[in-house]
């Protein structure tokens, strides 16, 4: 028996077919298709991954106002870290918060460089997903003022 809700109505990827209620999956699945990105292999593989990791950080700097501002923060953060007096444990907390939110910021603009490419129409879908975005952005922000509070209070009282 399938344990799908009763408005949720599975379909077959091959043919948009409704799937019959006895089957939670169809019998076969067609072949997944395959990037042709994703033929490099080995020690060339990682190299390509160097380069487009070193691509997305100057695409984020050139066309995230957020990630530029966020970065000259973290950047500020980590000196700051550095200098205090604090052990290496918490400095290395302050500084691991610190790049969280780059992370995070970076995974929220790939999320609405999707969003845009499938349409640049308004649409709730498209506004939830960059709205849970900038909410993960948030969360990680707020983390991070947490973190440094709780090590400051720690080290100056």
């Amino acid at each position: 028996m399938c344990h799908f809700p009763v408005s949720f109505q599975p379909y077959h990827a091959s043919c948009l077919t409704p799937l019959k209620k006895e089957f939670c999956m169809p019998e076969q699945n067609p072949p997944q298709q395959i990037s042709e990105f994703k033929s490099k292999s080995g020690i060339k593989r990682i190299f390509s991954a160097f380069s487009y990791s070193l691509d997305g950080f100057k695409t984020a700097w050139k066309l995230e106002q957020s990630f530029r501002q966020e970065l000259v923060l973290v950047i500020f953060g980590v000196v700051v870290a550095l200098i205090l007096p604090v052990s290496v444990y918490q400095k290395l907390m302050l500084i691991v918060v610190l790049l969280f939110i780059l992370i995070v910021e970076l995974i929220n603009s790939a999320i609405e460089a999707v969003v845009d490419r499938v349409s640049l129409e308004r649409h709730d879908l498209s506004k939830n997903a960059k709205d849970f975005g900038s909410a993960a952005v948030l969360l990680t922000f707020m983390i991070a003022v947490a973190t440094w509070v709780v090590v400051l209070h720690e080290r100056f009282s």
